[in-house]
């Protein structure tokens, strides 16, 4: 069972996560954590110092998801000429749900599959990892409608990737990594993007590959973070 807490970092983290280059200036503030040079991500902060080695299990809070602010009522400003039927609290609601349960399956799959150990207690040896989806935002969902209409779109949507990294026993804050991705976007030779009759079973593949996207950059990135035992974090290391 994962246990779902607060996020810890301070309230304006998740605010400000849209725009990493105004994240970077308020982060090295929070904690105590420095910004990192990030490979896989667009930004990453560390607590000077911090050692992962010896943490060999993972514990992973449920995924917080939080769509783009009046991203609905936004997408029903379109439906009202006609695109196609609106996007209800419940439409909303079970977006969400799908969004966080996906990513949770995911994100878990890709931990076991690398061999981590996931854990449902604190231990010296658990790395407690908290991920959150937000500012997301689905251009096109497909919602009930008893018309014939379709729904086209060029892409499926944006969503950012916040995760935090815990010490599981003391709560303290390792690492912070940030990552704003565009999905669906598909562009052919010429660089022209294509439309796509858009529904709930694309828009689903579609943020499903960003899930495994994101998962596999965790993974990889706490690898790398495990194999760099003892170095100091500055500000112009690698992530």
């Amino acid at each position: 069972m994962k246990a779902g807490i607060a996020i810890r970092v301070a309230g304006c983290l998740v605010a400000l996560c849209v725009c990493p280059n105004v994240l970077a200036a308020s982060a090295m503030q929070i904690e105590g954590l420095v910004e990192v040079k990030a490979k896989r991500v667009d930004s990453a902060w560390l607590l000077p110092g911090v050692d992962f080695s010896g943490y060999h299990k993972v514990m992973i809070d449920s995924a917080e998801v939080a769509f783009r602010k009046n991203w609905a009522r936004d997408v029903n400003r379109t439906r009202m000429r006609g695109a196609g039927g609106h996007v209800s609290e419940k439409d909303a609601a079970e977006i969400a749900a799908a969004a966080r349960s996906g990513f949770d399956d995911i994100f878990e799959a890709a931990f076991t599959e690398a061999g981590w150990q996931v854990a449902t207690e604190p231990a010296a040896d658990v790395l407690r990892l908290q991920p959150s989806i937000v500012n997301l935002s689905i251009n096109a969902p497909e919602a009930a409608t008893t018309g014939a209409s379709r729904v086209y779109s060029v892409e499926a949507g944006e969503a950012t990737l916040l995760l935090q990294a815990h010490d599981s026993l003391t709560g303290a804050l390792l690492g912070v990594a940030v990552d704003q991705r565009t999905v669906g976007s598909d562009r052919g030779t010429i660089g022209v993007d294509r439309m796509d009759w858009t529904t709930r079973s694309s828009n689903k593949a579609e943020f499903k590959s960003l899930f495994k996207v994101w998962a596999n950059i965790c993974v990889k990135g706490l690898q790398e973070l495990k194999e760099r035992a003892g170095e100091a974090a500055p500000a112009t290391g690698e992530h």
